[in-house]
């Protein structure tokens, strides 16, 4: 790291100094109160929206800098009034928020025409709709035009800022850009910056960065081989860009800081089924080793031609403390797509989103964490309602399948009659929406829904624990189990201690348990196929949870497993919180059992692994090669926590002395003392895990 990226870290990262330049706060609902007595539909407010949130920028530069754009209002104006969103709500399904989130453009598509490019793109199809008599396509292009404007109004101010500060190559740079495609790493960098940060000012969220390695390298090889760079000058140029995704962090919604998604993919195979991982990939991962920041957070795309030295690289970045990068498999994930009906050169590009589920660039209006099935509980309440009469287990069995299904149908159900705010700034960088003069929130090449599954291993776990002592040994009875769980096993010290610590566990490659947690995501999966939602788009079912792994659990009572009522249930596809496992490699074993293609809507494996186990080269082999052995067995999605019990203990009392501690939360890395309790405690009683 150069002395230059040094103080630009200090600067954003630790002394938060950019924050100064910041307005006040103001009325979120300004605009709203005024779409709503004027009575402009929604497509029309977005536009206005965005161009008054453009306008509304104050050009700031700062020591050092020379990847411009900070945001100055801190203040998102709000589409809707309270009360018009509470009239959509009644009549419609929102998705969180009701923004646009969650999915992955196609910054090519921009970065290859530049900003004039665009336009002229835009206006070229936009008379093509008039001549034809398509007065609501082309007025619909005419509002991405007005925003086009509203944006190279934006950096010219900054370009004769930087001219009057004295900042010539800032300001060369953005004049430049405004009238050509980028034709420099530094240029395309520049313009990815300012295409990142107007998406954010559109009121989408969770923008990803999708496969930056791909389409960033034409700039990075002609820099290469020209000798305007060498790679030590790229390194510098990607760690002041990594830079830039860590100054307006906090203005972005997530559900705990941190939580703002934006992932990065780098590796894997190309649409043309060539390898992805090139030297810019591995200066990306050598950026994010030596900021050490939680954004932008890395996932890793890996097959079982992946080399151990790209392992390495990614298990130096979990030694750090970063909780990324995470792994997907992609001799898993690529057939499942391809199962679900993605063309073979789509699911060979896919992306991750704000978390882990799997997305194209570019073809994606897809929500993959739209809802989420809770396994835990659909086998309590089987259990519950159907265990005294029930004539074995295999009748638990079928009851539990016919719940699944029910509960698939009501979440299916759910999803109808969806509405999502218009994204018309977003949609000049998706397939056909300029072409059909269509917003990319009514659809666009794929359209399909995912859902999570939680509490996994709980119900696993539980429904091993019923057949082994209930049905194969008769050791516990009927009404002891049923008794117990209903006063939480209070009176029942010794069941308790026989079902939560003695009883078969998934993670321990035991066969009871793992062909369980096969067949419930089978089960899951199969009640899924052949549905197609409103917008003609599959579901997908997942074995992450989310957020979900901290809700479900808080009102479900005790489990068969020896879960107490409340007591939260394992994150993402993972071992319960109190099981006794033997170890890591165990625990690979049993969660590569599954056929994960067929639960491809993501959802990685967590293990959180004792941070002495990283204070040698040999020690990183060791990680590496457990990482590398569960890609080859077939495990599909990956990530790993380096931490330490005793560290976020203390950090939890003495918060001030630990503000750069980073732990991987569900699907995305934070710090952990800006988190909220209930999720610094869960992590710190996952299992910390040695090899």
């Amino acid at each position: 790291m150069t002395e230059r990226i040094r103080r630009l870290r200090k600067f954003f990262v630790e002394d938060h100094a950019h924050r100064a330049c910041r307005k006040s706060s103001s009325d979120e609902f300004l605009l709203a109160r005024s779409f709503e007595r004027e009575g402009i539909p929604d497509t029309r407010r977005a536009v206005r929206r965005l161009v008054y949130m453009l306008n509304e920028e104050t050009p700031v530069f700062f020591p050092d800098q020379t990847i411009a754009f900070v945001r100055t209002n801190p203040t998102l104006q709000a589409l809707f009034t309270p009360e018009e969103k509470e009239e959509i709500a009644r009549h419609h399904r929102l998705h969180e928020s009701g923004e646009l989130s969650n999915i992955c453009v196609d910054y090519s598509r921009f970065l290859t025409l530049g900003f004039a490019g665009m336009r002229r793109r835009v206006e070229e199809q936009a008379q093509a709709f008039l001549a034809q008599g398509k007065l609501p396509e082309a007025e619909y292009l005419n509002g991405e035009l007005e925003i086009l404007d509203a944006l190279t109004d934006l950096i010219l101010r900054y370009s004769q800022a930087a001219c009057e500060q004295g900042l010539t190559e800032i300001a060369e740079r953005l004049s430049r850009l405004l009238r050509k495609a980028p034709e420099t790493l530094h240029d395309a960098l520049q313009m990815q910056r300012i295409l990142h940060f107007t998406m954010w000012l559109s009121g989408s969220y969770h923008n990803t960065l999708g496969r930056f390695d791909q389409y960033m390298l034409p700039w990075f090889q002609k820099d290469l081989e020209s000798g305007r760079l060498t790679e030590a000058s790229a390194l510098e140029l990607l760690e002041e860009y990594f830079l830039t995704f860590n100054m307006d962090s906090d203005l972005y919604p997530g559900m705990q800081q941190g939580d703002n998604g934006q992932s990065m993919v780098l590796g894997g195979l190309t649409p043309d089924g060539k390898d992805g991982f090139s030297r810019l990939s591995a200066l990306c991962l050598q950026a994010s080793l030596e900021l050490k920041v939680i954004d932008p957070k890395i996932n890793l795309r890996v097959s079982k031609n992946t080399p151990l030295s790209i392992y390495e690289l990614g298990t130096r970045l979990t030694k750090q403390g970063l909780g990324f990068p995470q792994y997907s498999n992609d001799d898993v994930v690529i057939p499942g797509l391809e199962k679900l009906g993605y063309r073979t050169e789509d699911a060979r590009d896919y992306a991750a989103a704000a978390c882990w589920e799997f997305i194209i660039p570019g073809k994606g209006m897809e929500i993959p964490n739209i809802d989420a099935l809770c396994f835990a509980k659909v086998v309590r309440d089987v259990i519950v309602r159907a265990l005294p009469q029930a004539s074995g287990y295999e009748s638990i069995q079928e009851q539990v399948k016919a719940e699944i299904r029910a509960r698939v149908d009501e979440m299916c159900e759910n999803t109808k009659n969806l509405y999502i705010y218009p994204a018309p700034f977003l949609s000049l960088m998706m397939e056909g929406c300029v072409e059909q003069g269509k917003d990319v929130s009514l659809g666009c090449v794929y359209n399909n829904y995912g859902f999570h599954g939680a509490g996994l291993s709980t119900a696993a776990d539980s429904l091993a624990a019923v057949k082994k002592y209930v049905f194969d040994t008769g050791e516990v009875s009927r009404q002891e189990l049923l008794d117990a769980m209903e006063k939480d096993f209070e009176g029942h010290d010794r069941l308790l201690h026989l079902l939560r610590y003695e009883a078969p566990k998934m993670g321990n490659n035991d066969p009871l348990a793992d062909s369980i947690a096969s067949d419930l995501l089978h089960i899951f999966s199969e009640a899924l196929k052949g549905r197609r939602n409103e917008r003609g788009g599959c579901f997908r079912a997942g074995t992450g949870s989310a957020m979900y792994y901290l809700w479900f659990s808080r009102d479900l009572g005790a489990t068969p497993d020896g879960r107490r009522a409340g007591e939260g249930f394992a994150c993402n596809y993972s071992p319960s919180l109190f099981a006794r496992n033997k170890g890591p490699v165990s625990i690979v074993k049993s969660f590569t059992k599954p056929d994960l293609s067929e639960a491809v809507n993501g959802g990685p494996l967590t293990l959180e692994l004792h941070d002495t186990l990283f204070r040698n080269e040999e020690s990183i082999s060791k990680v590496a090669a457990l990482v590398k052995s569960f890609v080859d067995l077939g495990g599909h999605q990956l990530q790993l926590n380096s931490v330490n019990r005793d560290t976020m203990l203390d950090a939890q009392k003495h918060p001030e002395k630990y503000r750069n501690l980073i732990v991987r939360v569900w699907g995305w890395s934070g710090y952990f003392v800006e988190l909220d309790k209930d999720y610094q405690d869960h992590i710190i009683k996952r299992a910390e895990l040695s090899l």
